[in-house]
């Protein structure tokens, strides 16, 4: 799945990503960044998420739109085992595109 970041020259896109958990066994995960533009994107309140069993837990990811043009980096979430029990890896793929450009 892709994750678009796209807005206004300059300015900073926050989008949040809900991560589901259907099992009766709490989820723990650890976020990575990787790739050609994985620096310019930050996970803004930690790189691990805890999602209680039959809930939903949540990252933001962040990013400053720069430059004109298109970042593109990924997001893999690697499950910690919690109660013994082992989460799917995720991949997100993160690009950005500008919408528009203000003066300053």
């Amino acid at each position: 799945s892709t994750i678009v970041f796209s807005g206004t020259l300059h300015t900073t896109v926050v989008k949040q990503v809900r991560l589901k958990n259907p099992s009766s066994n709490a989820l723990a995960y650890n976020a990575f960044l990787v790739g050609r533009d994985a620096d310019d994107f930050s996970l803004s309140k930690g790189s691990t998420v805890t999602i209680p069993p039959l809930k939903q837990g949540f990252l933001n990811v962040e990013f400053t739109i720069r430059f004109l043009h298109p970042a593109e980096a990924v997001l893999i979430l690697i499950s910690n085992k919690v109660d013994g029990v082992d989460g799917a890896t995720l991949a997100f793929s993160l690009k950005s595109e500008v919408k528009n450009i203000e003066p300053l």
